[in-house]
């Protein structure tokens, strides 16, 4: 059996050496066009912070290790230009000599990947205006930084890689402004949760420029003009086109295979296209997310991985299949992590889904223990049923562990209240005897049992100032005095009962607190004495994290940046 792949990275090498595994006898060729069959893609950022200072170390595999260990023949700097599936031969181009052959395969996979989107806008491909995507792209800017020491930068998009790449710029000194079109940074957020990103890389001095579109490109000497619709021009030393990326499906198009969203590869859950003998894997793919079963495409190392094994396995005989992606992610913010799973509440109400949620701010780990930090947690959960959708934890240390345990949670089917039940590990370092989990489980488990109702912070303004309601802020005077929502009255949770008598039982109460773990048992007091009432799930420091990003986002940038 003869077993071509064209594409290494990701979801190409792992097919090949699972099939390696599988087959001693098979023989397996490997066409990259690029001159790395195997690198570490999420560590480009980081080699031009210098935080990763050999290059060497971005390259996970080379053709020559690849033939020691698995006998695969990897050729690089080697480009497949047509398929051919009624003859099962591809054209291939030596990039390196310019010779064109043919190559004939029993079984192909394709793993082409993703190229950065590259939108038709006036000024693309002047000097001074990089990708990052391949570690070629990542060599070329590193050396142009080496080389010209600018001191600014302008990104265009806020997606994970450009994020990182926006802290490892700031470290190295550089002034860097965000621009893209939409409101917020990093798409698998909800508005409310971003904001404490936003909040992050303006305190690290970023300059973010949302909601703003950008019309195109202009060299300006040895310095970039970045066009922005009804706005002044931004001018830099160097720009980055960061807004996603597409597919990268000519070839698929080409030879007549079925392609789905963005022009992605159709597969099926055995990661067969729909031409015989052909597979495709990896951010070329449109699959089904797991937990709405809508079509969908994700660009993560860890689908790709999986879906290269599993093409392996079923050319060598199995039944291995692809039970779809979940998007589970995490991201290194300076010293804030920032992780996702599922989906959030925007894509689960644009699924249909009629969903719910819950926020807390539990510590790390035990609050008497030292160095404990306050972590973000969103938890999305379908009404009626209860079943979990998606959760995104804003924090420091012990949130990416939390994130794990919530995409497992979410993967083996389980319901929010369920979480109380999962027996988690601790010890003062590390959690509380009350894990930040079992707290989400023990918050759901209230609503559906209706001991509590809650509102969010998108609520607080429409609240009535009338006198029709009484609004209660049960933190401290201090903590009131520092801050406080319009037309809140401060009472502190500890003094309600002795003033029980003074609170109106014919009016609904709505109740503030920090995090709303005082405002829920307040809510349990006054509910207890015939009292409707309901409490900001988040407390005060969600709503004023989601006020102020909403105040800075309507700050104007001054025109330009300084040289």
């Amino acid at each position: 059996m003869k077993v071509v792949i064209v594409g290494g990275v990701a979801g190409g090498a792992t097919a090949a050496a699972r099939l390696r595994r599988l087959d001693e006898s098979a023989e397996i060729v490997v066409f990259e066009r690029s001159g790395y069959v195997s690198y570490a893609n999420c560590g480009l950022p980081y080699y031009i912070g210098g935080i990763i200072t050999d290059r060497a170390e971005l390259t996970l595999q080379t053709p020559e290790s690849f033939w020691r260990r698995f006998r695969v023949d990897m050729r690089v700097r080697h480009e497949v230009t047509a398929i051919h599936p009624d003859t099962k031969t591809v054209d291939v181009k030596n990039l390196a000599t310019g010779e064109v052959f043919a190559e004939s395969y029993d079984k192909l996979i394709l793993s082409p990947g993703a190229r950065p989107t590259q939108p038709a806008l006036p000024g693309v491909g002047i000097d001074r205006l990089f990708t990052l995507r391949t570690v070629e792209d990542t060599l070329k800017l590193r050396e142009f930084i080496e080389q010209h020491h600018p001191r600014s930068a302008v990104l265009a998009g806020g997606g994970f890689i450009g994020i990182e790449l926006v802290e490892n710029l700031r470290e190295l000194g550089l002034d860097v402004t965000v621009v893209q079109r939409p409101k917020q940074l990093l798409n698998p957020l909800d508005a409310d949760m971003a904001a404490f990103l936003h909040a992050q890389l303006r305190e690290k001095g970023v300059k973010l420029m949302l909601g703003r579109t950008v019309e195109g490109f202009a060299a300006d000497g040895d310095r970039v003009s970045v066009l922005i619709k009804d706005e002044a021009p931004l001018t830099a030393d160097m720009v980055v086109l960061a807004i996603g990326v597409t597919p990268d499906t000519a070839l698929a198009k080409d030879a007549g295979l079925e392609l789905g969203i963005k022009g992605s590869i159709v597969v099926n859950d055995r990661m067969e296209t729909s031409v015989p003998d052909i597979y495709a894997v990896g951010d070329a793919v449109q699959v089904k997310h797991s937990v709405t079963g809508q079509d969908t495409l994700l660009s993560l190392a860890g689908p790709a991985n999986k879906q290269g094994r599993i093409a392996a396995d079923n050319i060598c005989g199995g039944d291995s299949r692809y039970l779809g992606s979940q998007g589970s992610s995490v991201i290194k913010v300076f010293d804030m992590t920032i992780v996702a799973t599922g989906v959030n509440e925007k894509t689960a109400r644009q699924a249909g889904i009629d969903c719910d949620k819950v926020f807390l701010s539990p510590m790390s780990h035990a609050g008497y223990y030292p160095g404990g930090k306050v972590m973000t947690m969103k938890v999305v959960f379908e009404k009626g049923t209860y079943r979990l959708l998606g959760a995104q934890i804003v924090g420091y240390e012990g949130v990416d562990k939390r994130i794990d345990v919530l995409a497992t949670a979410i993967h083996a089917g389980l319901t929010g209240p369920q979480l109380k039940d999962l027996d988690l590990a601790y010890a003062p370092p590390y959690s509380s005897a009350k894990d930040p989990v079992n707290m989400a489980g023990f918050m759901i488990e209230n609503l559906s049992r209706g001991l509590v109702e809650q509102f969010f912070p998108e609520d607080v303004d429409a609240l009535p100032r009338d006198g029709s309601a009484t609004l209660l802020d049960v933190r401290t005077p201090g903590e009131y005095a520092a801050g406080h929502a319009e037309g809140f009255v401060n009472l502190p949770v500890d003094d309600l009962r002795e003033h029980l008598a003074e609170i109106p039982a014919d009016k609904p109460v709505y109740l503030i607190c920090q995090s709303a773990l005082r405002s829920y048992i307040a809510c349990r007091i006054l509910s207890q004495h015939g009292l409707r009432c309901s409490h900001l799930s988040g407390g005060w420091r969600l709503y004023e994290a989601v006020m102020r990003d909403r105040a800075a986002a309507q700050e104007a940038l001054p025109c330009g940046m300084e040289k």
